[in-house]
């Protein structure tokens, strides 16, 4: 991942962070517990959304503004509908992890999708059912090792998103997704469920 991208993840973190409190305000000096990157790149980061009229700064502490309030609304709409979403077939744990990874990659083109499928979720086939070139949208992720669940995360293969199988080899599913092909194992292709459009 590179910088800008690791900035605008801090950036909304430290928006959902905000919009969590109470008073739309932390200390300064609690924000390195929740978001762990270095404290100059912290820093950076709440200057960015001081220069872009989020929050501002008093005393030690950051502060939401009326434009930071509705920027951190939807941070914390996102996060809360992806966590309730994964609490259907993970822990309360894995689901609020599941939601701090999902949060900074989907669109709410996505979300969207996700809404309309949720009441087809159990409708949902492994990959590995799907013929060549027969699309769906994945409506979920099978995985209860969390270190996989963020690495397939992580490559853009999530429930909302649309999957098309490509090509079928001994032991692998290729699928693409968006503009992205990926060669998955059958036992991975097994975990991510979709629904044929």
């Amino acid at each position: 991942m590179n910088a800008p991208d690791i900035l605008r993840i801090v950036k909304e973190d430290v928006l959902r962070i905000l919009g969590e409190e109470e008073g739309n305000s932390v200390s300064l000096a609690s924000l390195p517990s929740e978001i762990r990157v270095s404290r100059s790149f912290l820093l950076e980061a709440v200057g960015e959304l001081e220069k872009e009229g989020a929050v501002y700064a008093e005393e030690k502490f950051v502060v939401l503004t009326k434009k930071g309030q509705q920027a951190a609304r939807g941070m914390v709409r996102k996060h809360v509908f992806i966590e309730n979403y994964f609490r259907e077939t993970k822990s309360r744990e894995e689901a609020h992890k599941a939601a701090h990874i999902l949060e900074h990659r989907v669109s709410q083109g996505v979300i969207d999708n996700i809404k309309k499928l949720s009441t087809l979720r159990e409708e949902g086939i492994p990959v590995t059912r799907f013929n060549l070139n027969e699309e769906g949208i994945i409506t979920g992720i099978a995985f209860s090792d969390l270190p996989l669940f963020e690495r397939i995360i992580s490559m853009g293969i999530f429930p909302g998103e649309k999957i098309r199988v490509t090509n079928v080899i001994p032991g692998s599913v290729i699928v693409s997704i968006g503009n992205k092909k990926f060669a998955l194992g059958e036992e991975i292709a097994k975990g991510i469920e979709s629904i044929k459009k």
